[in-house]
């Protein structure tokens, strides 16, 4: 049923929950992996352009904040491609083919782009939950592709492993 999978990465913790989503399904269809990360400063982590570009005192753009940004940049770029390389490794060794990609964009955008260049089957990607004034500002990537990929979607919710579904309560000393 499905043959080629797109999976939609970001590297928050939820990254990894949807590679295994992902890989599962791959395996499950002996499906192909796409995996890709979208590099955008909507994104956490992304280095923050505004911080570069702020005036000196002597009201000019300050060479240093921005190199120092370029450098951010560069190892925030280098950070995702080593996480792909290395999740492609993992699903090449779980005997699923893999390739990935980094492209810079509006992930939304870039992951519908992604999939029709790719012609992928299926969409995997993560949901945040974001709701009221902060999904009003900064949008939905999940939304925005399940209404606009021309294949099917599977969206993921983020679960929390059982170790740390536990909630501690205080301890309390008998005699």
């Amino acid at each position: 049923m499905f043959n080629k999978i797109l999976v939609a990465l970001d590297l928050s913790p939820m990254g990894r929950q949807v590679f295994e989503v992902g890989l599962q399904l791959a395996q499950n269809h002996a499906a192909q992996l796409f995996l890709l990360h979208v590099l955008s400063p909507q994104e956490d982590g992304y280095p923050n352009l505004a911080m570069a570009t702020s005036l000196d005192y002597s009201g000019l753009y300050s060479e240093t904040l921005i190199r120092d940004y370029l450098q951010q940049l560069e190892g925030f770029k280098q950070k995702g491609l080593e996480w792909l390389q290395s999740l492609s490794t993992e699903a090449t060794t779980a005997g699923v083919s893999a390739e990935f990609a980094q492209p810079l964009g509006n992930p939304g955008f870039t992951i519908c782009d992604q999939a029709t260049l790719w012609q992928a089957d299926l969409i995997v990607m993560g949901r945040r939950s974001r709701s009221g004034l902060e999904e009003f500002l900064l949008g939905s990537v999940s939304n925005y592709v399940t209404h606009n990929a021309r294949c099917s979607v599977l969206t993921v919710r983020s679960f929390a492993p059982a170790e740390a579904v536990a909630v501690s309560s205080p301890q309390v000393e008998r005699a």
